[in-house]
């Protein structure tokens, strides 16, 4: 029986081009719809493949969601570590904050996370946690103070980025406040608490 013409046929991809592109597919889904429209249906349905293939190579909807979070963590890392590099040298964090908040923000880090904690699975964000105190602790020992504070700065720099990833945008319409005040807010407590 011959193919009706104007159907595409399917590619074939290796295993590890099939699960990049699926993952392509979920962060692509989560930046333009939210965590909630990061389902083995969807991601199928956007690459072309079957349900069956995504449970195949991920087990299940929270193991799809655990494999992203592992890519973007891993894609997210050395830009924050570049830019907090580059904001001791300079003295100004605003590229850090900036870098940090759309983690967080415009790349969907935190809106993953959050559904992952409210849907139970916190262990999947144990790459996240990792890694960043994986890069504290090596920004700690290269920094000329014992006493810098970036433990403390890091707390506070990951949960201003991460509520305002969350609530940023309407808290400042309730406020009144221009919509990057938060940014604001964080780059002025770094500064603080550097003595700059």
């Amino acid at each position: 029986m011959a193919s009706a013409p104007n159907a595409t046929p399917r590619r074939r991809l290796s295993p590890e081009a099939s699960r990049d592109a699926a993952l392509e597919a979920a962060r692509a889904l989560l930046v333009a719809e939210g965590p909630g429209a990061v389902t083995l249906k969807a991601v199928a349905g956007r690459i072309g493949r079957t349900h069956a293939n995504l449970l195949h190579h991920f087990g299940s909807a929270d193991g799809l969601q655990s494999a992203l979070i592992q890519r973007m963590t891993a894609h997210v890392v050395a830009p924050i570590r570049d830019a907090a590099r580059r904001s001791r040298e300079r003295k100004d964090p605003a590229e850090l904050v900036d870098v940090v908040f759309d983690a967080f923000g415009a790349n969907g880090a935190g809106a993953l996370a959050s559904w992952m904690i409210l849907n139970g699975n916190q262990d999947a964000l144990d790459p996240i946690l990792t890694a960043v105190h994986d890069l504290v602790e090596e920004l700690s020992r290269e920094e000329q103070r014992p006493d810098a504070p970036i433990k403390d700065e890091t707390l506070q720099l990951v949960l201003a980025a991460l509520g305002d990833a969350l609530l940023g945008a309407p808290m400042a319409r309730a406020l009144g406040l221009p919509r990057g005040r938060a940014r604001a807010l964080a780059r002025q407590m770094l500064l603080r608490d550097r003595g700059l």
